[in-house]
């Protein structure tokens, strides 16, 4: 019998396209994702699950520019609360897509995680920006970092529910929609790594 997420989304066919990505996006079936902090190293965050890592960072969206991301009611450090609103998410994704909403979301991932970004050199007293390639476990980290983020700017103080928002985005991401924050900031980053050739 195949174990389903939750005992309802079906991994099995979900097909990861980005070489450098996949054994860095952990979809393997399991009833329950809870790690409880076990996976510990250098590279842990590739043993977490997507969905899970999805909802510890509903927690903690991290800083935008030089402002931290106001922590809401929506997003306590409760697992269970941010896990509702991951299923929620995933149920809407489920209903206006018609297919895998963990396929739908892989794809997301995929479409929208930067492939070069810039860094700072100091150079005989200066600084430069830099253009350098992404590791893949960072171009995880740093595209659902955005989804989240472009999913609280878009319902935080309106009547739009947090689930509601993170459908949309991580749709409008699987579209390569440029409507999508993740899809803007990649796109910010790719051209800014241009420039600092």
């Amino acid at each position: 019998m195949e174990i389903a997420l939750f005992g309802k989304y079906k991994t099995a066919d979900v097909v990861v396209k980005d070489d450098a990505l996949r054994p860095y996006i952990n979809i393997t079936p399991r009833l329950l994702l809870k790690s409880h902090g076990r996976h510990i190293g250098k590279f842990a965050a590739a043993k977490t699950h997507l969905v899970e890592r999805l909802a510890n960072r509903i927690a903690v969206p991290g800083h935008v520019g030089k402002k931290h991301k106001v922590i809401t009611s929506w997003a306590s450090g409760k697992y269970n609360r941010n896990m509702r609103t991951v299923i929620e998410t995933l149920d809407m994704i489920e209903q206006k897509k018609k297919e895998s909403p963990i396929q739908v979301l892989v794809r997301a991932v995929e479409n929208a995680a930067p492939r070069d970004e810039t860094t700072t050199i100091e150079y005989g007293g200066a600084r430069y920006p830099q253009a350098v390639d992404v590791s893949p476990l960072r171009r995880i980290n740093l595209v659902l970092r955005w989804m989240v983020q472009g999913a609280y700017q878009r319902c935080f103080g309106k009547k739009t529910k947090m689930a509601e928002s993170l459908a949309k985005e991580i749709i409008l991401a699987s579209e390569s929609n440029m409507e999508s924050f993740a899809m803007s900031k990649k796109n910010d980053a790719e051209k800014q790594a241009d420039s600092a050739r």
